[in-house]
């Protein structure tokens, strides 16, 4: 059986997994949750996947590291790092070598927005190559304060049970790291080990669009869909562990 090692997006912590983990443990696979350090401003790429590795036992040879959203810019890192057997992105952004989140999306934001980003490019003919792909965000999401209450839950909760939506709200840390936005991505290349992406198709966050392409064009394999919102270890914690644990 698999060691599932689940790493959280913006906003959220080991927390947000308590649902989906009894999924997978119920199949005999283990579990292994951490909380990144999101409310450290001046926090890398690197430290947080320095904090996924700390957490991982030395012994386990079949790791599958999971990552929402945000994660999907850290868990190649520990793949570099240590062996694992499989890398999950789940409506995760996904690392360019040498390349910001920011970099990879600027061409679809105006120009006074970028002037408020302080937004200055290093290499305008590197990021040609990003202008003809889908845009990254749903637009009705960019711009918008995540930290606001009722903004997590029209993009992030927004199918989530009641009772789940208040419970998330509650536990939710501040994003003080823009690391995964801003950050230059330190991998030289992606690990070679198996790779799945699944794209949420109801996801008010990242384009479903984009993940499709980017899940073909960046990892080479085609998307699993499912039919969810932004965070479907909250909203459907079933079907995301029945997707995680096919092979």
């Amino acid at each position: 059986m698999s060691l599932f090692c689940l790493v959280h997006g913006a906003f959220q912590g080991s927390w947000c997994w308590d649902l989906l983990i009894p999924y997978l443990e119920a199949q005999g696979h283990k579990t292994v949750a951490m909380d990144l350090p999101i409310e450290n401003t001046s926090a890398t790429l690197s430290q947080f996947a320095d904090a996924v590795i700390q957490v991982l036992p030395k012994t386990d040879d079949d790791i599958v590291l999971v990552g929402h959203s945000m994660a999907g810019t850290i868990i190649p890192l520990v793949a570099e790092a240590i062996q694992v057997r499989q890398l999950v992105f789940v409506a995760a952004l996904l690392p360019y070598p040498g390349i910001s989140t920011l970099d990879q999306f600027s061409h679809s934001l105006d120009s006074d927005t970028l002037k408020s980003l302080n937004y200055q490019p290093n290499n305008l003919s590197q990021l040609e190559q990003f202008h003809s792909e889908p845009g990254m965000f749903e637009p009705a999401s960019l711009g918008k304060d995540f930290s606001d209450t009722g903004v997590l839950m029209d993009f992030f909760l927004n199918d989530c049970q009641p009772d789940v939506a208040k419970w998330a709200i509650s536990k939710s840390r501040l994003q003080q790291s823009m690391a995964y936005i801003y950050e230059m991505n330190p991998l030289k290349a992606l690990p070679k080990v198996e790779r799945k992406y699944i794209v949420c198709t109801n996801d008010r966050i990242l384009s479903p669009a984009w993940s499709r392409y980017a899940a073909r064009q960046r990892l080479g394999v085609d998307a699993i869909e499912l039919v969810s919102g932004h965070c479907p270890h909250l909203s459907s914690p079933d079907l995301l562990a029945s997707v995680l644990t096919i092979d």
